[in-house]
């Protein structure tokens, strides 16, 4: 069995996101869960909520599953749209910002 949660659009940098989707890649359901409790990140936040969304949709295909049982199998941090900003600069210039986004995509399996 193997179940699929994804977070679209979210307002941080796939690069700093991927810094925390390193550190619990592969671990089981408990161990990713108590890691990304003990982070301070954004990303770590942004992630348990995922996972936890994962593993309820586990427990929505199969009744009573053991959380012991589950370990992430595959984390993907992909791109999103990027929003392109300015900002005033001096002598009446603007400069350009970009707001990245990313896409986060977790599969459990058993």
């Amino acid at each position: 069995m193997e179940v699929k949660a994804t977070a679209r659009y979210i307002m941080i940098s796939p690069r700093k996101v991927n810094i925390i989707a390193n550190s619990i890649r592969g671990y089981s359901y408990p161990e990713a869960v108590d890691n990304l409790r003990l982070l301070s990140h954004k990303a770590a936040q942004l992630l348990l909520v995922l996972i936890r969304s994962a593993r309820s949709n586990a427990n929505q295909i199969e009744e009573g599953i053991v959380d012991a049982d589950l370990y992430i199998k595959k984390l993907c941090v992909d791109k999103g749209p990027v929003l392109k900003r300015f900002r005033a600069q001096a002598k009446g210039r603007g400069a350009s910002r970009l707001r990245r986004t990313s896409n986060i995509t977790i599969f459990l399996s058993k």
